[in-house]
Order: structure tokens, then C-alpha cells, then sequence
């Protein structure tokens, strides 16, 4: 790994590294945000989780989250979005292939080869953080937007893995709305039924853990109603007596500007759990 970017943060070090991904087969990079307690005993690890058209920069630039997280003493890592680079394969639109990994394993060409953001961020990224820095075993998840459908689908597939979830607006059913039905047919291909192993909706009624679900979405966001669904998650939870946290901010949108507002009690929630 090659780190390619140091800068002093709330007691801690806001730091990029770059590394050769065998799980994407291309260079990838993350950020990795080291509180002050790291320098003298391992801490717990929140991973990051960003939407369509980030990098791992949008996070750490404009959530805020270094303040929170050096008050809490965690570890908190954000990834790139997907797999990049001139022999990956891309498409024109911003809500499909580089910048819209989508989490998932691919299974159709041109995107197979690369597209297995799922694998990358639930086994090979864990491994090289936990091998290079000073992290303990517990580890959390959260995300926005894509990415917020991200850190469900991998806290509702891997029940024991991550001690908390959270996510900013995330689009809760990918098979039923626009986003979500265009990415998964181009990467999982037409039969619908595959598609519902990447669905958190879909993923709720047989959880084998009651992982207590945050979700805070903005009451303005301007894709609330076609693209991200709350109220699909929300039946989901109360169909299944899955725990669920929906708070709906009023007047907030989809940006950053509202997930810094709301960051200091995602942080809160899961330093809870990984500090118990």
C-alpha cells in the first residue's frame, strides 16, 4: 500500500492510502481517519460507505466526521464507490459503471471482471485494515444514498459481522425503483429474482439478526419519493418486527450539508455499540 495523502484532524490524522485490488483486479483507494486514541491502543472501525458519482474523498472532506469520531475514539474508513481505471469497463451515465459500483457482485459482462464491490468491501478491504492499522475486531457500517443500500445489504447478509448499522437516505428497494432496476439488470442480468439478495426490503423478513437499523432521511430530498422509499424500509421493519430508527428531517435534502448535520448521532450510535 502506498499512502498518498496525511492531514491533521482533530487530534488524529486524515490519511488516503492507494493499493492494487485482487477482488476489482485495479488500483483502488480509500480514507482512513485515525482519531487520537489510535496512536496508543487499537480502536474500533465505522466503514463508509458513499453514493453515485463519489470517490473516497466527498466523505472525508465534507461529513465532518473526524471531529465525532476522535470524541468517540473510532476508526473510520471510507472506500471509493467502485472499481476504476482505463480497463474497467464505464458507461456515459453517472448512475452506472465507474462511480456506481452499487455494492454488488456482478455477473454479466462487460462488468463481471471488476464490479465486486461486495466482496471487496466485506472481505478484502477488512483485511488490509485490520493488517496495517490499529484496529480492534468490532467493526460498523454506514452509508448514503447508494451507499446507505450498501451498508444494509452487507449488515442483514452477514449477521454477527458488524456490531451496528446506519445509513443518510438510502435507497432501501433497488429492485423497485429506476436506480436500483438499472444497475441490477446490467449487472446481475434479467431475471429479477437474483436481484433479491441485494435488496434490503427484501432482506428483512429473514434476517437472522434484529440488528437495530438508523436510517435518517430529509423530507426534501428531491428522491425520496422515486428513488430511496422510506416508507418501503419502513413497512419492511414493521411487517417483520425488525427494529428500525426512521428519523425524517424536515426541510433537509440529499446533500452533505445534511448528512454533517445528523453525523454526530451516527457516530453516537455506533460508538455505543462498539464500545459496549
Amino acid at each position: 500500500m502506498e499512502r498518498i495523502e496525511r492531514h491533521a484532524a482533530s487530534g488524529g490524522f486524515q490519511e488516503v492510502w492507494k493499493h492494487r485490488s485482487e477482488t476489482l483486479s485495479c488500483d483502488m483507494r480509500f480514507g482512513i481517519y485515525l482519531p487520537p486514541q489510535a496512536a496508543v491502543q487499537k480502536c474500533p472501525v465505522v466503514y463508509w460507505l458513499s453514493g453515485l458519482t463519489c470517490t473516497e474523498q466527498n466523505f472525508i472532506t465534507k461529513a465532518g466526521a473526524q471531529a465525532h469520531a476522535a470524541r468517540h475514539g473510532l476508526i473510520v474508513v471510507a472506500p471509493d464507490t467502485s472499481p476504476r481505471g482505463e480497463l474497467v469497463a464505464n458507461d456515459p451515465a453517472y448512475d452506472l459503471g465507474q462511480g456506481a459500483g452499487f455494492y454488488v457482485n456482478a455477473t454479466e459482462e462487460p462488468w463481471a471482471a471488476h464490479f465486486r464491490m461486495y466482496d471487496y468491501v466485506l472481505r478484502e478491504l477488512p483485511a488490509l485494515v485490520e493488517a496495517h492499522f490499529p484496529v480492534t475486531a468490532a467493526r460498523a457500517i454506514s452509508g448514503h444514498s447508494m451507499g446507505g443500500h450498501g451498508a444494509l445489504v452487507l449488515a442483514l447478509r452477514n449477521p454477527g459481522r458488524f456490531k451496528s448499522v446506519s445509513a443518510f437516505s438510502p435507497i432501501v428497494a433497488p429492485s423497485q425503483v429506476p436506480w436500483g432496476e438499472k444497475a441490477f439488470s446490467a449487472y446481475l442480468g434479467a431475471d429479477r429474482t437474483t436481484w433479491q439478495a441485494w435488496d434490503a426490503c427484501a432482506l428483512i423478513p429473514a434476517a437472522a439478526e434484529r440488528l437495530p437499523l438508523l436510517i435518517d432521511q430529509g423530507t426534501d430530498d428531491e428522491f425520496l419519493d422515486k428513488q430511496l422509499r422510506a416508507d418501503l424500509l419502513a413497512a419492511a421493519c414493521r411487517q417483520a418486527g425488525h427494529p428500525l430508527t426512521l428519523n425524517l428531517r424536515p426541510g433537509y435534502d440529499h446533500s452533505y450539508y445534511f448528512i454533517a448535520s445528523f453525523m454526530a448521532e451516527h457516530m453516537a450510535h455506533h460508538a455505543r455499540a462498539l464500545l459496549a
